[in-house]
């Protein structure tokens, strides 16, 4: 326990946080400071292959042990951390036997990670935690995943009895801003498939996620004095509050789950003169996906009628959902969810309301299901990981290498 626990930490303390500002892959010039280290870490441990590219996007090798043809799988995970909350000066602290009771992040500041407000803690009880001080967000997304996997690929190297086919490593940055997938080199990977670990608790195992876009409205307005201004005023902010009063109320995220999709505005300022508006639009469902955007114009487009052209819309496709990628190839879906049953884990078979690497990378031809890394409340001060969930996603890992060597599939039923 204490290995997996010492290479997490050795992570975690270093900054990597992403900026979505920046135009630079990676995105930050600190994310380098972990993925050299990585590298080496993949080479200490007796990888193949291992390379870093110009972008940040590490990839290494552990070559099969049989003769017979098996398919080349892939594990991926990203090494950035996200940029909503610090990732300075991580100071993770280990609480072994956890007892169940409030837990004093800070104590100058009382925050508290208690389970009368996150209620899954509870089902922790006993086990050994690693959480933050209060004042910076741990890291375990995805960081927990980059421990697993290596984990993995060690227990595999050492224990060489255990068989398996070709095995590929990849780390990407800049997942927390939508681009961990933007310059990866899906022929160079090689794989017929591969599975993110980059999911929450013990247990998930995710084929769909929403499918998103993007809309960028602007209202144009004229400023005239307001005590003169009936007949003559166009105050750009009104009309933007008229087309949020048109969308439906109870679409929002504060008021769906599950697969129901959903509109959110993040993002709002102006002036009289101009007004601006971000959302984001999101469903599982492509036909109502496709029923949003189209509704979105069509509001723009009425309240034009109205107002004399005074609105101009954008809208942009960001991923799609991977279960349509997934569906024809079913059988890596099987493969992880019988993994997870032979080393003793309930599989959480659930949406994942939002995006993953996963998406991006089914769509440019790398089928890839997502599975738990065992972090909880990511992005934030109360973040905690679970040490024993970590050592079960290592067993998963290292399961799906056995199960995929052993079902004699062909390299070639990926397609």
């Amino acid at each position: 326990m204490q290995h997996i626990i010492d290479r997490f930490i050795s992570y975690v303390t270093i900054d990597s946080q992403s900026d979505p500002e920046s135009e630079t892959t990676p995105s930050t010039k600190k994310q380098w400071d972990i993925a050299r280290k990585l590298a080496k870490d993949l080479e200490s441990i007796g990888m193949e292959e291992v390379s870093l590219d110009n972008k940040g996007y590490i990839m290494a090798t552990l070559a099969s042990n049989c003769e017979e043809a098996i398919p080349v799988i892939g594990f991926i995970s990203h090494y950035d951390t996200s940029p909503d909350f610090s990732g300075k000066d991580v100071k993770p602290r280990v609480i072994p036997e956890y007892d169940g009771k409030d837990i004093v992040l800070h104590e100058k500041d009382s925050i508290l990670l208690s389970p009368s407000y996150f209620e899954e803690l509870s089902q922790y009880k006993g086990q050994t935690l690693i959480v933050t001080d209060g004042t910076t967000l741990l890291g375990a997304d995805d960081k927990a995943g980059i421990t697993e996997i290596i984990t993995a690929m060690e227990f595999l190297i050492r224990n060489p009895e255990i068989k398996h086919g070709k095995i590929r490593v990849g780390f990407t940055p800049d997942e927390e801003i939508g681009r961990g997938a933007h310059h990866f080199d899906v022929e160079k990977f090689g794989a017929d498939w591969a599975y993110t670990v980059d999911g929450s608790q013990i247990g998930e195992l995710e084929y769909e996620n929403f499918n998103a876009a993007s809309a960028h409205i602007t209202a144009s307005g004229k400023s005239v004095h307001p005590g003169y201004a009936k007949g003559k005023m166009v105050n750009a902010i009104s009309l933007i509050n008229r087309l949020i009063a048109q969308l439906p109320e109870k679409e929002v995220p504060e008021h769906t789950e599950g697969r129901e999709g959903f509109f959110h505005i993040h993002k709002l300022s102006g002036s009289i003169e101009q007004a601006e508006l971000e959302m984001i639009i999101r469903d599982h469902d492509l036909e109502s996906f496709e029923k949003r955007k189209a509704l979105l114009k069509e509001l723009v487009a009425s309240l034009n009628l109205e107002n004399e052209a005074c609105f101009s819309i954008e809208v942009k496709d960001q991923y799609f959902n991977m279960k349509e990628k997934i569906t024809p190839v079913f059988h890596i879906v099987e493969i992880a969810k019988e993994a997870m049953e032979s080393v003793g884990v309930t599989p959480i078979i659930k949406p994942i309301r939002g995006g993953t690497d996963g998406s991006q990378l089914s769509y440019m031809g790398l089928p890839c299901p997502n599975i738990f890394a065992g972090g909880h409340n990511f992005h934030g001060k109360y973040e905690y990981l679970p040490v024993q969930s970590m050592m079960k996603a290592v067993d998963v890992i290292v399961k799906i290498c056995e199960i995929t060597r052993n079902k004699k599939l062909q390299p070639h039923e990926r397609n």
